[in-house]
């Protein structure tokens, strides 16, 4: 592992902020040059340390008003079983993420509905009718705080 210094998790927090800046804004902040800046990107990148850079869309504001977290047990649990249960739910757009888990599910999902009744379309029509699937618990999201910055 590369030894971190204040600088660089300085500018792995201003990123996790806002990845749109540039590099001399960075730098500024920062109290570095702008190629100083950009090298230092490079080396987290390089490191896998930055891992992308991406904006967060506002479900609600897009019309998804539900945000509901699935657990979901498979049947059978081989290879072959778990292979095609995540390329099937990965083809379905309301499924935000999946998760492989360890615990009473095999599965948690975080989907998004534009109400309790498309939710329920997309449980009966898409979910329930993947391969494998078993068991669903259904946990309605009432509200979320998200911590932002660095790990």
């Amino acid at each position: 592992m590369i030894p971190w210094d204040k600088l660089d998790f300085a500018l792995m927090r201003a990123l996790s902020e806002d990845a749109t800046q540039s590099a001399g804004s960075l730098g500024r902040d920062l109290g570095l040059s702008q190629p100083a800046t950009w090298r230092r990107i490079k080396r987290l990148q390089e490191a896998g340390v930055l891992a992308g850079r991406r904006i967060d869309l506002n479900a609600e504001a897009l019309g998804f008003g539900v945000t509901v977290f699935l657990g979901v047990k498979l049947v059978t649990k081989g290879l072959v079983s778990l292979e095609d249960f995540e390329r099937a739910v990965t083809a379905i757009p309301e499924v935000q993420t999946v998760q492989h888990v360890l615990g009473l599910y095999d599965y948690r999902l975080r989907v998004v509905a534009r109400d309790i009744s498309d939710f329920e379309r997309v449980l009966r029509r898409r979910i329930m009718a993947l391969p494998g699937v078993g068991d669903v618990e259904a946990n309605v999201l009432l509200s979320e705080e998200r911590l932002t910055g660095p790990l």
